[in-house]
């Protein structure tokens, strides 16, 4: 089997669909979705976007707890609170039953005592879920709730967080945690240009390494600390920041995704505005996975669907602090690339050759310079160094007027797109000048250039000066960093620029297969081999000739009208794996064996205690390559899509490739190419290629058949498929479902 069956997917974001009728319409947040908005199953199509200008540049905020008592606590959150409320222009309400003022600004005793309209209410308060009640009849559009003691501690809390979701629900507003820290009123640099680095984060802590790039030079524009996510969520900020005129990029540090599908919808919605997402998602291990539920209470997802589905739909995932700072900066900064070539310069041979060696393991084409430009970069390089790529000028070059004429040389080269220098150290003045003449040049060029400074110290004027007094060049740490973020650098621009969003090839209406597979299923139950093969037959996928007979002699006449070869299989609900059992017979050739093999299968299966539902008597399908494709159910993302060498080889390799649906051909094939075994289908050791486009047909109908049946359908398993030679198709030999 591919997988267990998860929990139950439950989102506010899904409604039911009307059995073959027309899905009805969608509560969002507030806002109405019309049937043509949702796909098949009922769900959203399109992320809601919620206004969150008045949560970030609020005209009035309330305070409600305020103190100017010191030594407490709320006396530091509510003079941070002033402060901030000062650089937006906003009016602070202090709000205490007991107090006429808070540092000097006339206090209101109650939340029903506001006289004025309230775009923002900060609660400073260890119980929320009342003062939400009371801001319900006052038209506040948003409030923050810093308290914990939530979903982070056990059934408990999530009980609590749970009623305070549901208060929330009902009164109109939004609010940010609860959990949550002032990270959202931070002090941001304003004498910084060009686009911005957008960060949202499930902890405060985990986001200042990304805040501090504003002392490298970095523009930040906004931080979402999210903290328990009881209303709104990662997916909020991530659809809102998309859509910023001044964003380049967004940052995420995610610990648990509240809802799957409200993550997708919004990573949609930055690939169609081409906006990088670039983000940490904790629960690579089981370790990692326990540690953030128990910080924030919310599911982490199984991490193989959430890789998955994360790069579907173009984010970046990396795996530290560091990698997200650099990488979003990068993003962030760098125009669009004007070729996909790389060209490593150094003054060094060892240098060039080890960063290069690292790069082209790492993905990046670095393509050998023409003869032509050897022939140019050799007027002021030596010629018995190698400028083919790594370029290695030797040092002395960098020293003197021909330092700039290489680098320029080298990115007037068409095939060039980056340039990327390593400095393993400091050697002034040649690195002074190699710095200044890589910072001039890259003003001078759409093309992005890179610098490694590799010196452990980092206070050299070359690096803090020069290199970071730039906005032009990227400037790294480390090889790593550096090359792994002009990976997803090139890897988001090749991806946006044909990105199709898979939300647009979404079935909005249901197929003429879906009420004849809705017959077919028994709620609860898992299906035998014969009635889950029915269910693959009315989705139209193939499978064997075939007939289900309770007899010796109609198993004979079977055969006979089937055609020998034959091969005899026990059918029944309880049957997963039937060739341990001893419950498959194959290639029987005559009347008396397929007697025999009758008498036998049921003998076992009486002795076994199984009961079945018949035997069945199966077409004998030639020879080709045995794949395997599935569904299970994800308890953040609902239906996922599974494909990968099948038979014994599927529990042996486990090479599989998983998506998320909706998707389209394009994708279908994608899941093919990421398979170890994927030679297999072109044809190795004298076999024919096989039937590729059959398989991905298959992969589609499978895709359609877990949308429309998300549900109805926990499981299914097509072990093996067949695939035939090329335009022979492909057949499905078993087949396992689970109803829900």
């Amino acid at each position: 089997m591919l997988g267990s069956t998860h929990g139950t997917f439950t989102t506010d974001l899904r409604a039911r669909v009307v059995a073959c009728g027309e899905a009805p319409p969608v509560v969002v947040h507030g806002v109405t979705v019309a049937p043509g908005d949702v796909d098949v199953s009922g769900r959203p199509l399109h992320a809601p976007v919620p206004d969150l200008d008045r949560f970030f540049r609020p005209e009035s905020v309330a305070v409600i707890g305020a103190s100017d008592t010191e030594g407490r606590p709320n006396t530091g959150i509510t003079r941070q609170l002033l402060a901030w409320a000062e650089r937006v222009g906003a009016r602070l309400v202090p709000v205490h039953p007991t107090r006429t003022s808070v540092f000097g600004i006339d206090c209101v005793p109650s939340v029903g005592a506001l006289t004025e309209p309230v775009d923002l209410a900060v609660l400073l308060v260890a119980d929320p879920l009342p003062v939400v009640e009371e801001l319900a009849e006052t038209k506040v559009r948003f409030a923050v709730a810093f308290a914990s003691g939530f979903a982070e501690t056990g059934e408990t809390g999530a009980a609590a967080q749970e009623r305070l979701a549901a208060a929330v629900r009902r009164s109109g507003l939004r609010l940010l945690g609860p959990n949550t820290n002032l990270n959202a009123f931070e002090r941001f640099r304003d004498d910084l240009e060009g686009p911005a680095v957008a960060l949202i984060t499930q902890s405060g802590h985990q986001g200042r390494p990304v805040f501090t790039l504003q002392e490298l030079g970095v523009r930040l524009s906004h931080w979402a600390p999210t903290g328990n996510e009881a209303d709104l969520e990662t997916a909020d900020f991530l659809s809102y920041f998309a859509g910023r005129p001044e964003v380049g990029a967004i940052a995420c540090y995610v610990e648990g995704l509240k809802d799957g599908r409200s993550f997708l919808l919004a990573a949609d919605r930055a690939a169609r505005h081409g906006v990088p997402v670039v983000a940490v998602k904790v629960g690579r291990t089981e370790t990692g996975a326990r540690t953030a539920a128990s910080h924030t209470g919310k599911l982490t997802g199984a991490d193989r669907v959430v890789d998955a589905a994360m790069r579907q739909y173009g984010v970046i995932r990396v795996d530290g602090l560091d990698q997200l700072q650099d990488t979003s900066a990068l993003l962030a900064r760098a125009r669009r690339p004007q070729a996909d070539g790389v060209v490593v310069y150094s003054i060094s041979g060892g240098t060039g050759a080890h960063f290069a060696d690292l790069a082209t393991a790492a993905g990046l084409e670095l393509p050998t310079l023409h003869q032509a430009k050897q022939d140019e970069l050799h007027q002021w390089i030596p010629e018995y160094l190698n400028v083919a790529n790594p370029v290695d000028n030797g040092g002395h070059p960098v020293g003197d007027w021909r330092g700039r004429k290489i680098i320029d040389a080298i990115l007037a080269d068409p095939s060039v797109g980056v340039l990327i220098c390593p400095i393993t150290g400091p050697f002034p003045p040649m690195s002074d000048k190699l710095a200044q003449d890589l910072v001039d040049a890259a003003e001078a060029t759409d093309k992005l250039v890179c610098v490694v400074w590799g010196s452990p110290v980092g206070t050299e004027a070359a690096y803090r000066e020069t290199l970071l007094g730039s906005s032009r060049v990227a400037t790294f740490r480390t090889f790593s960093n550096c090359i792994g973020a002009v990976k997803a650098y090139l890897d988001h621009h090749r991806f946006t620029a044909s990105y199709r969003s898979p939300f647009d090839e979404a079935p909005r209406t249901p197929s003429p297969s879906l009420r004849k597979a809705q017959a077919l299923l028994r709620p609860g139950r898992r299906l035998s081999e014969h009635a889950a093969k029915q269910l693959l037959r009315a989705y139209g996928i193939r499978v064997p000739r075939e007939q289900l007979v309770t007899s010796a002699a109609a198993a004979v006449r079977a055969a006979g009208l089937v055609g020998y070869p034959v091969v005899m299989k026990a059918s029944g609900a309880q049957l997963a794996h039937k060739t341990e059992l001893g419950l498959v017979k194959v290639g029987l050739t005559s009347a008396s064996q397929v007697r025999d093999a009758y008498r036998e299968l049921t003998d076992i299966a009486r002795f076994e205690g199984i009961d079945l539902d018949g035997v069945l008597v199966c077409q004998m399908v030639g020879r080709g390559v045995e794949m395997v494709v599935g569904v299970t159910h994800d308890e953040l993302f609902g239906p996922t899509v599974t494909v990968g060498l099948g038979g014994v080889l599927v529990e042996v390799l486990n090479d599989t490739a998983v998506r998320v649906p909706p998707f389209g051909e394009r994708e279908a094939r994608s899941m093919l190419g990421e398979l170890r075994g994927r030679a297999l289908l072109d044809g190795v050791r004298g076999a024919p290629p096989a039937d590729v486009d059959a398989l991905v047909e298959v992969v589609l109908r499978v895709q359609r058949m877990a949308l429309e049946l998300d549900g109805d359908l926990a499981e299914l398993d097509i072990n093996p498929l067949m695939v035939l030679p090329r335009g022979q198709g492909a057949v499905a030999l078993d087949a396992l479902a689970v109803c829900r």
